[in-house]
């Protein structure tokens, strides 16, 4: 089911859709004040940007300088060309180690590989222990958002969810109650856990360390009490050195939630003594991105969730509409480029104001590049249907001059004339999502014969 039909199912619940859109816009302006408070903010961005761009114009010296330091440091090092090799590489570690159940801290990158479905179809018990990935798990749902999970739900949602799962008091949906008890819920998983499994914000090459950031603390819980922590990669989360990391920190907590720094920033380099340290380092479609000098730069994306927070278009339809593990308009971009057929409906999803570009902390041109690909989707023919059927008629009428002023004298009697219930029939696609201009009295061709040149 494309975006549009999946964003009208959204709207129609309008408290929710207040309530997401504030929630969201929230965040936004809480990025606003956070970067005005930083007077370089400008620089850092640029800088930021500069780095990204140099390591995607030499990744394949990058990559492989991080496997040579993270093997000398006693970490084993997998390379997976898609998501079915990065599946088949984690249940291989899992299945060695005996482990019935994975503790898992957020991974975007394990959302677009499928891996929690792959694993407890193995018969491995997955536990997400971020708490918005747990409550949209135990809801049986994907993420909707790259930052905050279960930005979708309201408390009252959550606490009658819990309710059912965690047998929590009835009618109980104070935060700090839930929170209480999600945490002891989890816990007991963390203890039980055989292998953790986290996400990678950065990978540092010139000495081999992964820098992972979190708000909750539980992906330092999963890692340092399971004997094996397996961290899943994209290739393009590599930076050259120790010394550039603290660009990307002080714009990446400041752009995904308003705050100075995340809570927990921790640095993985090598396994305590018995234990193992796994990274795997995931393609997945990125070099053929890379490939593409016009789309190169959606890789320099550090996953801060900005773009998402800022579109108008995310904020009103939800992050499920999209589709894809990664919504908004960041997603829109990725996410054709894995998938044409499925996902081309996705760039015509924006707007394309420009909001995104203008807080992406390492300067994505998001809108420029959502625009080219409507190019390339046009010309490739794959415009959806509706937008066919109509350019199919209207070529006609423009090309005849006669036939092009009744047209626009009919059309502004109906518009001028027609109740809403007919003008918004499901006839008009182009009013479904957009709402009609006020006709004007006469056409231009008619006001200039009227007046002639001023």
């Amino acid at each position: 089911m494309k975006h549009a039909k999946l964003a009208s199912r959204f709207l129609r619940e309008k408290e929710n859709v207040h309530s997401h859109d504030s929630a969201v816009w929230f965040i936004r302006k809480k990025r606003d004040a956070a970067a005005f408070g930083v007077p370089d903010w400008e620089e850092l961005r640029q800088l930021a940007s500069g780095i990204k761009e140099h390591t995607l114009s030499r990744l394949d010296y990058y990559l492989l300088e991080f496997e040579q330091n993270a093997s000398a440091n006693g970490a084993i090092v997998h390379w997976a060309s898609d998501a079915r090799e990065h599946n088949d590489i984690i249940l291989g570690i899992l299945r060695r180690h005996h482990v019935r159940k994975l503790v898992k801290s957020k991974s975007m990158l394990t959302e677009e590989c499928g891996l929690n479905d792959f694993l407890i179809r193995q018969g491995i018990e997955v536990i997400d222990t971020d708490l918005g990935e747990r409550i949209v798990q135990l809801a049986d749902e994907a993420p909707s958002h790259i930052v905050m999970p279960a930005i979708h739900k309201k408390k009252e949602t959550i606490g009658r969810l819990f309710e059912l799962e965690l047998r929590t008091e009835p009618g109980n949906c104070d935060p700090d109650y839930l929170t209480g008890e999600a945490r002891s819920h989890l816990r007991r998983h963390f203890i039980e856990g055989d292998a953790a499994l986290t996400g990678v914000n950065f990978a540092v090459a010139e000495n081999g360390a992964l820098v992972v950031c979190t708000n909750e603390g539980n992906a330092d819980m999963g890692a340092h009490l399971a004997p094996v922590h397996i961290a899943s990669m994209g290739i393009e989360k590599v930076i050259p050195r120790q010394a550039d990391l603290g660009f990307f920190l002080r714009l990446l907590a400041r752009s995904a939630t308003g705050q100075p720094i995340t809570a927990i920033s921790s640095h993985f380099r090598k396994p305590l003594p018995g234990r193992e340290l796994h990274v795997v380092l995931v393609d997945n479609g990125r070099t053929g991105i890379l490939k593409k000098a016009q789309y190169r730069n959606s890789l320099k994306c550090i996953r801060c969730g900005a773009c998402l927070n800022t579109c108008p278009v995310y904020r009103r339809s939800g992050g499920h509409s999209y589709r894809y593990a990664i919504p908004g308009p960041i997603g829109s971009i990725l996410a054709p480029h894995r998938n044409g057929q499925q996902y081309g409906d996705l760039p015509f999803a924006s707007s394309l104001c420009g909001s995104c570009s203008d807080v992406c902390p390492v300067k994505i041109d998001i809108h420029e590049q959502l625009y080219a690909l409507r190019q390339d989707i046009v010309s490739g023919s794959a415009t959806p249907d509706p937008s066919n059927r109509m350019l199919k008629y209207a070529l006609p009428i423009a090309q005849k001059p006669g036939l092009y002023r009744l047209a626009g004298t009919m059309a502004r009697a109906l518009l001028r004339y027609l109740p809403n219930a007919w003008l918004y029939s499901k006839a008009n696609i182009w009013g479904k999502s957009h709402a009609l201009p006020e006709p004007p009295e006469m056409s231009f061709s008619a006001w200039y014969r009227k007046h002639g040149a001023l």
